[in-house]
């Protein structure tokens, strides 16, 4: 019996990790695709509330077919899905927008990623998880890494707005975190995921028509560093590969692996991003911001290597791969 249920822990922390690096490879994509539109002239309100009504109406049906039955779980966690849509998904992917329109895409995600600390900091208010030496020494280091990474000391312009959207995509997906990882809700992830992408969108959507968020578009095609694409080609792609697909991948793996685990996985993201930035847009740090961007990583890894061994996962209530989406 030991050993099947060692199987099954095992099992579920493999998958957790591929469903993980999936998810952080697909996130890290959006914003290079993202800024290929905003630059062809499209706003940033735009461009998120393109992205989440493409992954919406992807998710509707799968959504539709995983809650049959289940309805009364919706009902009985109303609050905390509408939570969910507005803050870890609608904030963290409008203000990550808003911030990649004025600044390296990048420098805009290690800002958004020292979300993991914004985690432990929740924890210890909330539930008094006190982080230990190596928790309190690596916020540290990170906030070390901050200032160097924008450059503050050395007269460079960073844009202080764009900095401000990047803490705002910050608190987003420290939510994101903590709410894609509670296993006791009864919803399938597939239908956390739609749900949240669906309140998001219409919500941006009713924002646009009253004037609040302001809506440009184009159909001119896009250019990016390997050649010019359709605009409908970039906006496919962030709306079902880096939005549809990485939120269903994000969820599962949080649910198998921990909000804690999860976050610190989801690290990986950032490489992704510097990566398809360099690829799609020609951008790179300079030698300063990358060593800035190295000690926000190695704070981060350090917050995390201090929290408490036992995460926020039964590994024994891993669900079985097939069920896993349902």
């Amino acid at each position: 019996m030991s050993t099947v249920v060692n199987d099954m822990r095992t099992t579920g922390v493999r998958s957790g990790l591929v469903f993980a690096f999936g998810a952080a490879l697909s996130f890290g994509m959006s914003g290079a695709w993202a800024r290929g539109l905003m630059d062809a002239g499209w706003s940033p309100g735009a461009a998120v509330t393109a992205r989440m009504w493409v992954a919406a109406l992807v998710l509707l049906v799968p959504t539709l077919l995983a809650l049959r039955g289940r309805w009364g779980a919706v009902r009985r966690n109303a609050g905390m899905i509408v939570g969910y849509g507005l803050l870890a998904v609608t904030a963290a992917q409008l203000c990550f927008f808003q911030a990649v329109a004025v600044m390296d895409v990048g420098i805009a995600l290690l800002i958004e990623y020292t979300a993991p600390i914004a985690v432990v900091l929740w924890l210890w208010l909330r539930r008094g998880e006190r982080p230990g030496v190596r928790g309190i020494i690596g916020a540290l280091v990170a906030f070390v890494g901050l200032i160097l990474m924008l450059e503050i000391f050395t007269g460079s312009r960073i844009d202080p707005v764009g900095i401000l959207w990047a803490l705002g995509a910050m608190v987003g997906a420290a939510t994101y975190f903590l709410l894609s990882g509670r296993g006791d809700t009864g919803l399938p992830p597939i239908a956390l995921a739609g749900l949240g992408l669906l309140i998001g969108a219409l919500g941006l959507s009713v924002a646009g028509v009253a004037g609040i968020l302001p809506m440009t578009w184009t159909t001119q095609d896009v250019a990016y560093r390997f050649g010019t694409l359709p605009w409908f080609v970039p906006v496919l792609a962030v709306g079902v590969v880096a939005t549809a697909l990485a939120y269903v991948l994000g969820i599962v793996s949080t649910r198998r692996l921990g909000s804690r685990v999860a976050s610190f996985v989801a690290l990986s993201e950032v490489i992704a991003a510097l990566l398809f930035g360099w690829l799609f847009l020609g951008q790179l740090p300079g030698l300063l911001q990358a060593f800035g961007g190295a000690l926000v990583l190695v704070g981060v890894v350090l917050v995390k290597l201090g929290e408490p061994v036992a995460d926020d996962v039964d590994p024994e209530a891993v669900p079985e791969p097939e069920e896993a989406l349902r």
